[in-house]
This record gives C-alpha cells, structure tokens and sequence, in this order.
C-alpha cells in the first residue's frame, strides 16, 4: 500500500490542525510522549513537526508533504509548492501578521530610528531582508522565545513578533511600528510528490477536505 507522509505542526498550530482534520473528517490521535500521530485513514502517515522546520524537511523529500506558515516557507527560502491557502490560525480564521514594535515610551517611531539597534525576533532572514529593502543597518538575533519581555525589561530595542489580534503585545505596553508580513496556514508539498498520480490525487482531495472543513465553519 502506497502511503504519503503529511507533516503536521507541532505547537501553537497544533491544536487548530487536529480540530480542522477533525471537521474535514479524519480522526487524529496525538500522544504527548511521540512525533508520531495515529490517524484513521490508512494511506496517511503522519509525523509531528516544528511549524518552523516543516519547508526545509518537505523541499529535502523526507516529507511529501505539510502543513506550515507562509512566512517560514520565506524564512527558509524553501523550493516548495503551496497546494493550498488554508486561512486559520490559534485563535482565528484570519491572517496573522509580523509586526515590528517597540515599547509605547520609545523615541523609536519609524523603520529610520531603527539605525545601530538591537531587534529580536524567530524570523531573522526575512527582518533583515526588510532592513535591507528599508536602507537600515541594524543587529537582528535571534530569539528562542519571550521576545515581548525581552524589549519591555530593555535588553532589545525593538522586536518583530507574529501577531494575531494585538493583544499579547497591548498587554506588553507595545506599540506597532511597522507591518513585515502577513502570513497564512498552508498546504504544502515537494515537486518530486507532486509528479506521483497516486499522491497528487490523495493530497488533492485531503486539500479538497480541509477546504470545506473550514469554509463550512467559517459559515457557521
């Protein structure tokens, strides 16, 4: 029996996945001690993975297959094909965006004032490539999480955060500088499964699914 490997994302978009599969009828069990997901359809072999990591194992052919954020498909300048645009996130059906901010009490109030400062952020190749396009030379690194405490308590000078609604960095007593880019769920797979009739068709109609799945709850 052919199988394709679908790799699901671990973490914050975890949830909102196995709650979309769910609607678009497939049964997913996680266990919190394996990577490994049981599902109810037989030809599907899932494997849990970082959101962050899924591009560059899909474009390298160990996985045929994905669900990730467009923004970390930009972030790993990975060669994958977007089968699908599947508009939701943690806590919404909307896109999230990475903004650039700053605490509500800086002098720092354009891209320009960002000149020899410190900016912590995951996303680091696609802030620099803006710092870049913007003329602005400042030290990006990289931030393994906590990003909004880090500018409140003046250890970074700005941050370039995922945001959905705003509150996190409201609540932060952060102020939005500037949009980097906005970000949408996707379907994503490698060129070589995409030549496969046997693949191509099953992640068709799993595309097919999760569509409806989310446009019938989007209605409701």
């Amino acid at each position: 029996m052919q199988k394709l490997k679908l790799g699901l994302p671990k973490g914050s978009l975890q949830d909102a996945t196995v709650k979309v599969f769910e609607r678009a009828g497939f049964k997913i069990y996680i266990s919190s001690r394996s990577y490994f997901p049981s599902i109810d359809d037989s030809e599907i072999n899932p494997v849990l993975l970082r959101a962050q990591e899924m591009s560059r194992y899909v474009e390298e052919e160990a996985l045929d297959c994905g669900i990730t954020g467009a923004d970390w498909v930009l972030e790993n300048d990975s060669d994958v094909i977007s089968l699908a645009d599947l508009v939701y996130a943690k806590q919404t059906a909307v896109k999230v965006r990475w903004v650039l901010a700053v605490p509500e009490a800086s002098c720092i109030h354009t891209i320009k004032d960002l000149r020899g400062k410190r900016i912590a952020t995951e996303l680091v190749n696609v802030t620099r490539k803006y710092l870049k396009k913007n003329e602005v030379s400042a030290d990006v690194e990289f931030s393994w999480g906590a990003t909004e405490a880090k500018v409140a308590d003046g250890l970074v000078d700005a941050v370039v955060e995922l945001t959905e609604t705003g509150s996190s960095l409201r609540a932060h007593k952060l102020k939005i500088i500037d949009t980097i880019c906005e970000s949408t769920t996707q379907f994503i797979c490698n060129k070589k499964a995409l030549k496969d009739p046997w693949k191509k068709k099953k992640m068709d109609q799993i595309v097919m699914l999760l569509k409806g799945s989310i446009a019938a709850n989007n209605m409701v």
